[in-house]
C-alpha cells in the first residue's frame, strides 16, 4: 500500500504486511489448570482497510489475522481474527478480537500518531472496552480483563506484551495469561 495512504493510519501504519515471529513466551493454564510455559512461533496479516465512515467518524486500519503454533507443531493452538482501527480526530485505538473459542475482546486507547509504542486495555462489565464470552469460558475461565503493550523497534520489527488475567473456578488469584512475542516482516499484504 502507499505510504502517503498509510500516514493515515497513524501509529498502526507499520502494521501493513505479513509479519511472522519464533520467539513467543505463553504462559498459559495447563490441562490440570496451573501454569504452564509454551514456546510458539506465530504468523499476523494485517490487511489495510479504510477510510471507513461513520456518520462524522472516520477509521483507519487493518482486518488481521493470527496464527500460533507450538514449536515443531503444523497446527495451530492459537487463532484469531479482528481489526486494528484508528481514529486520528481521537488519537484513539481499537483492536476487535474473535477466538473461535467463543469469546470476543474489544480493546482501546490513546496515542499520538507518529507513537512507536501503546497500551491497549477492556474491562470485563465496561459498556465500551470490554470483554464477553460463551457460558463455559465465563463460568470456568472468566476473562475480567486484557491489556496489550505494543512496541515498534529500531530494527523494523515489532514486539508485544499481552496479559489476559483469568478467574479459573477453584482458584482464588486471578491467573496471568501472558503472550510476549517479536515479529518481524516477511511481506507487503496481498
Amino acid at each position: 500500500m502507499n505510504e502517503e495512504i498509510l500516514k493515515n493510519f497513524g501509529p498502526l501504519g507499520p502494521l501493513e504486511g505479513i509479519w511472522e515471529g519464533d520467539t513467543g513466551d505463553d504462559a498459559a493454564p495447563g490441562t490440570d489448570r496451573q501454569k504452564v510455559i509454551n514456546k510458539f512461533r506465530e504468523r499476523m496479516v494485517f490487511e489495510p482497510r479504510g477510510p471507513v465512515s461513520n456518520h462524522e467518524q472516520k477509521l483507519y486500519g487493518f482486518l488481521y489475522s493470527t496464527q500460533a503454533f507450538l514449536l515443531g507443531e503444523k497446527d495451530p493452538f492459537h487463532d484469531e481474527v479482528g481489526y486494528w482501527l484508528w481514529d486520528p480526530a481521537l488519537k484513539q485505538l481499537t483492536r476487535s478480537i474473535t477466538i473461535p473459542r467463543g469469546m470476543v475482546i474489544l480493546a482501546g486507547g490513546t496515542a499520538e500518531a507518529d507513537a512507536k509504542s501503546f497500551k491497549l486495555k477492556a474491562d470485563l462489565g465496561s459498556k465500551t472496552y470490554g470483554i464477553c464470552s460463551n457460558p463455559f469460558l465465563d463460568a470456568e475461565f472468566q476473562t475480567v480483563k486484557y491489556e496489550i503493550e505494543m512496541k515498534f523497534n529500531a530494527d523494523g520489527s515489532f514486539s508485544y506484551d499481552q496479559n489476559t488475567f483469568l478467574k479459573i473456578k477453584g482458584q482464588e488469584k486471578l491467573f496471568e495469561h501472558r503472550d510476549i512475542n517479536t515479529l518481524r516482516k516477511v511481506s507487503p499484504a496481498k
